[in-house]
Parts: C-alpha cells; sequence; structure tokens
C-alpha cells in the first residue's frame, strides 16, 4: 500500500504545481480547478516520490498532480486501477512526450515525466487528502 504525499494543481498547463491539502475528484474529469481537467485520456498525472527526491525539488516542480510513495508507479501496467482516498484512478499512459524543454525542464534542469510519470483518468469521485492511502484495486 502507498500514500499520497502530495496534492498539486496548477491553473495552466506546463507550469509548476501548488500543493493543497485536499482536492476533489471528479469522475471522467479529474482534479476540480486543475488546468490538465478534462475529458481526455490524462486527467491527472502521478510520480513517485522515490524518483523526484533525487532533484530535490518541491512537490508540484515537475507538473504532478499526485506524488505517491509505496508503488514505482511507472513499473504499474496499463489498466491497473488505484484507490486513492474516496476516489478510484486507472492508468491509460506511462511516461509522455517532452513539449521541447518546458518551463519545468528550464527550471529544474530535467524533467522526469516523461520517463516515470503515469497518467490516469478518474473512474469513481471523491475527496483525497495528503497522508490517504493508495492501494492497487486491479
Amino acid at each position: 500500500m502507498g500514500k499520497i504525499q502530495a496534492i498539486c494543481i496548477s491553473e495552466k498547463r506546463g507550469t509548476v504545481k501548488y500543493t493543497v491539502e485536499e482536492a476533489k475528484l471528479i469522475e471522467d474529469f479529474g482534479i476540480e480547478g486543475d488546468a490538465h481537467a478534462g475529458k481526455w485520456h490524462r486527467q491527472v498525472s502521478l510520480l513517485s516520490l522515490e524518483k523526484s527526491e533525487p532533484f530535490h525539488q518541491d512537490a508540484g516542480a515537475f507538473g504532478e498532480n499526485l506524488l505517491v510513495t509505496g508503488f514505482d508507479l511507472s513499473k504499474l501496467p496499463i489498466g491497473t486501477q488505484l484507490r486513492c482516498g474516496e476516489g478510484l484512478l486507472e492508468i491509460t499512459q506511462i511516461g509522455k512526450e517532452c513539449h521541447s524543454q518546458c518551463e519545468i525542464y528550464k527550471r529544474t534542469g530535467d524533467c522526469i515525466m516523461p520517463r516515470e510519470g503515469v497518467f490516469a483518468v478518474v473512474k469513481a469521485g471523491g475527496w483525497i487528502r495528503v497522508g490517504d492511502d493508495v492501494e492497487i484495486v486491479q
């Protein structure tokens, strides 16, 4: 079992996200108030804390919505479902193409989301909070 260590949102895409203590997952949409929410396959982005630690960056620095401990998220297969607090996520994509040295790359000197980031859709909405358990359901 894992834990949510940080929840991060932003109003604009391609920018560093800021942390919040709780957020509302909206079914088939994403995190309320986040720029990446919408009717598509990358509604929520997740990153393993252990993968980001060597960079000594604040939570949200790589544009991730959820910073999670307990799993190497990039090793989970597409279709894996994760119970996060009251919500349910399903992994739809592992890694991504970088936007030719985006703002995140310019700020941190690297962007690990293309290698380590995981993207998901919200299968069931509900509240998530820092410290909530993350459990592989399927």
